[in-house]
């Protein structure tokens, strides 16, 4: 089976770097599979989790807080705002951020702050999924 590299990169370090055979991931179009092989393509992402299936049908899940997604040749590079393994994932601190944008939310406030408290719950969320699905 063919593989291609894949890097996820945040401006302070590679969060991961290795051989994949697909990388599932939400761009702001839909969900994207990208096998080896695919044509060119650079995308935005959406805070959601990024799935990188590994020989032997392992699968690392990543939580990717927006960023972009290049595909070159057989390269794979996500170069995200933030992304953390799930051993890396604070779940007491994600579980109480979700609870502070969920109430954030509750109280209606100014449409800067509502989209504010909108990102932090899906941060928030995407991070307890991927640290609950390792």
């Amino acid at each position: 089976m063919s593989k291609m590299t894949v890097e996820v990169v945040t401006p302070e370090r590679v969060v991961f770097s290795g051989e994949a055979t697909m990388v599932i991931a939400r761009g702001v179009a839909g969900e994207l599979g990208i096998l080896p092989n695919h044509i060119p393509l650079v995308t935005p992402l959406k805070v959601a989790p990024v799935r990188v299936k590994t020989t032997g049908d392992k699968e690392t899940l990543i939580a990717v807080s927006g960023g972009f997604l290049e595909v070159r040749g057989d390269k794979v590079t996500i170069l995200a705002e933030a992304a953390e393994l799930p051993e890396d994932i604070d779940v007491a601190r994600a579980q109480a951020a979700k609870t502070r944008a969920e109430q954030r939310l509750k109280e209606k406030q100014a449409d800067l702050n509502q989209r504010r408290a909108e990102l932090a719950l899906q941060r928030a969320m995407t991070r307890l999924f991927v640290a609950n699905n390792k």
